[in-house]
């Protein structure tokens, strides 16, 4: 897929996000949360990036900034080579036929008091596209049907649904419109096992047909190695680690990306890693370490990576790491 498809559609630079919070510093500065800090990275046409990492890293408010749900503090965001940082409401709309969203709690981000086809033909009559009447019925059939749901499902409402079948509304919602890029937010943490599977080879089916491309958003490294082409590592609002998924996993560098890998269970009893597993708390995004942000639980930190923040380098052709010891350890 990447050697076909190699037209970016999203690219951002040094993308920032942070929230301001009360209090001051001992030299007298605002707190923020850096939620998303000096964030850079491309998705070509068709691709899927995955994105890891702990709760709390951010992988969320990057997801919502990269379609301005949430406003950017700083950086750029490139959508097909046009900077969109500072676009009004008003010239985002027509790009948000472009560009949506699949929640990850598919009974909280649906209106409960709409049927499954007023929220599925809300944004195409919104956008103008399709006026009331049978061509617009058409299309919510289409749509619905092609998620994996029974045409006399449309004048149901969210809590007559299994969440299998709730976030199949939600995915029917965001691709109405035939977007191009779609950010993902943990669309199946919130499902049964046996769902997951279902939901992951209809969104791959999705991507096929409409020539989609994913950020997918996951903390299940097992889920975004299935579904995902590249894979970036976040920590604490940055970007550790990013590489294919099959260089990422045969050959993590980061030691952050290791102890993640460490992590997931074997179903082998006698199976021990050579990589350790991550110790300690994770700190907070108000008072961020200094130096390497990952130096206080990493266990071949030295003084430089108290000290100095590492450069994102490529350490091989396409796999790109932020330690001072990348391909080293």
């Amino acid at each position: 897929m990447m050697e076909k498809e190699r037209n970016k559609i999203i690219e951002i630079r040094n993308l920032k996000k942070y929230f301001p919070v009360k209090g001051k510093s001992a030299t007298g500065e605002k707190l923020c949360v850096k939620a998303v800090d000096n964030v850079s990275f491309e998705i070509y046409e068709g691709e899927t990036l995955g994105l890891v990492g702990e709760s709390g890293c951010g992988k969320s408010t990057l997801g919502r900034t990269l379609i301005k749900l949430y406003e950017p503090t700083g950086g750029e965001i490139l959508y097909r080579d046009q900077n969109i940082v500072k676009y009004n409401e008003k010239k985002m709309k027509p790009l948000r036929q472009d560009m949506q969203i699949i929640f990850q709690d598919p009974y909280s981000s649906l209106n409960p008091r709409l049927n499954v086809h007023s929220i599925v033909s809300e944004a195409l009559v919104e956008h103008k596209l399709y006026k009331k009447g049978e061509e617009l019925n058409k299309r919510v059939l289409e749509i619905v049907e092609q998620c994996g749901l029974s045409p006399y499902h449309i004048y149901r409402y969210p809590h007559q649904f299994s969440g299998g079948q709730r976030q199949r509304i939600g995915i029917a919602r965001a691709l109405a419109l035939q977007p191009k890029f779609v950010v993902c937010d943990e669309p199946v943490s919130a499902l049964d096992v046996s769902i997951q599977s279902q939901i992951l080879n209809l969104m791959m089916d999705l991507q096929e047909k409409m020539g989609l491309a994913y950020l997918f958003i996951s903390h299940d490294l097992s889920v975004v190695k299935h579904i995902s082409d590249r894979v970036g590592v976040m920590y604490l609002g940055s970007i550790v680690e990013l590489a294919d998924k099959e260089d990422l996993y045969n050959n993590p560098i980061h030691p952050y990306t290791r102890a993640l890998l460490a992590a997931i269970p074997v179903a082998n009893p006698d199976y021990k890693s050579d990589m350790s597993i991550i110790k300690g708390e994770i700190p907070s995004n108000v008072n961020l370490p200094k130096g390497c942000k990952f130096n206080t639980r990493c266990p071949f930190a030295k003084e430089i990576c108290k000290e100095q923040v590492p450069e994102t380098r490529e350490i091989e052709k396409g796999h790109f790491c932020a330690c001072h010891f990348a391909g080293e350890i």
